[in-house]
């Protein structure tokens, strides 16, 4: 997954200007997109419109995530981390998407820290409820 354009900035500046890189807030948000958001995107870049849709908020602590290496084995040393209980988006009680990207954000702001491809497509259509089980949201620092 990678990162978009503002957070690779406020890292390149927290590392080389020891600027402060801005809260985040106690959750992140998991967000569907139907296209790729791109790196100038933010969380509503290519938001699904079916009915129902909204972003889901995720702990930022052990509860949300689990620190692992990046096939997802458990590694408090790790250079990734996986979600660590299922990511559940409401159900779709209206029209129709599909579901080719994935990101999460900062929920104040919408900046995306990382985004990428699904493996395979969701299509989304009435009754159906998008979800990420534990474990299959995989973030990887490279």
């Amino acid at each position: 997954m990678s990162k978009s354009n503002a957070t690779e900035n406020d890292y390149v500046k927290h590392v080389f200007n020891a600027v402060a890189i801005p809260a985040y807030g106690a959750n992140l948000q998991a967000n569907l997109h139907t296209a790729d958001p791109g790196e100038a995107g933010v969380a509503t870049t290519n938001a699904p419109t079916y009915t129902g849709y909204v972003a889901v908020s995720v702990a930022r602590d052990d509860t949300g995530w689990t620190i692992c290496d990046s096939n997802g084995t458990a590694n408090a040393a790790g250079n990734s981390a996986k979600n660590a209980a299922e990511v559940t988006f409401p159900e779709c009680t209206g029209g129709s998407d599909t579901i080719t990207h994935a990101s999460i954000s900062v929920v104040a702001s919408g900046q995306i820290l990382y985004s990428g491809a699904l493996t395979a497509s969701i299509a989304i259509s009435n009754l159906i409820t998008p979800r990420f089980p534990a474990g299959t949201v995989i973030l990887t620092e490279d």
